[in-house]
């Protein structure tokens, strides 16, 4: 299992949502690129990143702040939100981006994610964020009447890397990961789960270490990270032992 800490970005800065409302945004770092040079200088191996601004508007917003992560650091990086079309994911890809995550158009247009697949192998995912078990887009401001399992199973056989799956009812809350819900979704799709939403403590991290075989791949950690929770150096020992 792989850890993945995250950075979110809304006007350059990087903030914690509470339940994805862009209101309830805390900024724990005005400098991108310096923070994602700490995580590297942790240990973490990759970084996920979103663009907040970008999922409500549907297009790229914060750049500049992604353009500086990538400068600083040469950790491989996964980047959602407001990604909507084959130029944005090439766009992104030939900066640096390692991988793009497709959420709301892989709800509104799948065909889209799957043209992605056959024209940028091994670089795409797919994200899918859910409210009592059902898909929500527009930044989670819309939710739809589309269950999450359902859209997981559209992309089996398209070459879709990993399944990035939040609960959102838990992001930013710090109430503990979902580990039922993502383990029932990894154990019926053959595409990876990575966990995201909830991640509190260490205690996390292990519930679904325990569960890994079902098809969880890694774990998105945000606002435990950055308020001091969960210790990156005994998070990466744990995982790495578990690994072994």
């Amino acid at each position: 299992m792989n850890l993945y800490p995250a950075i979110d970005l809304k006007d350059g800065n990087c903030v914690r949502l509470l339940r994805g409302e862009m209101d309830a945004a805390t900024v724990f770092n005005t400098d991108p690129g310096a923070q994602a040079r700490a995580f590297k200088d942790a240990g973490f191996k990759r970084i996920h990143l979103v663009d907040l601004n970008g999922a409500f508007e549907g297009k790229p917003v914060n750049a500049g702040a992604v353009e500086r992560i990538l400068d600083a650091t040469d950790v491989p990086a996964q980047l959602g939100g407001g990604i909507r079309d084959l130029a944005t994911i090439e766009m992104w890809l030939d900066k640096g981006i390692s991988r793009v995550i497709l959420g709301t158009i892989a709800l509104r247009d799948p065909e889209i994610v799957k043209q992605a697949c056959k024209a940028f192998p091994g670089h795409v995912a797919v994200g899918i964020d859910a409210r009592d078990g059902m898909v929500a887009v527009e930044g989670w401001a819309e939710t739809s009447e589309t269950s999450a399992l359902d859209l997981a199973r559209k992309f089996e056989d398209a070459g879709v890397e990993a399944i990035i799956y939040t609960d959102i009812d838990r992001d930013g809350a710090l109430q503990g990961v979902n580990v039922e819900a993502t383990a029932e979704l990894a154990s019926n799709i053959s595409i990876p789960v990575i966990a995201s939403g909830g991640v509190a403590s260490i205690k996390d991290i292990e519930n679904l270490l325990a569960v890994q075989d079902s098809g969880i791949e890694g774990v998105i950690i945000g606002r435990a990270l950055y308020d001091g929770r969960i210790d990156p150096a005994a998070a990466l020992k744990l995982v790495e032992q578990a690994n072994a």
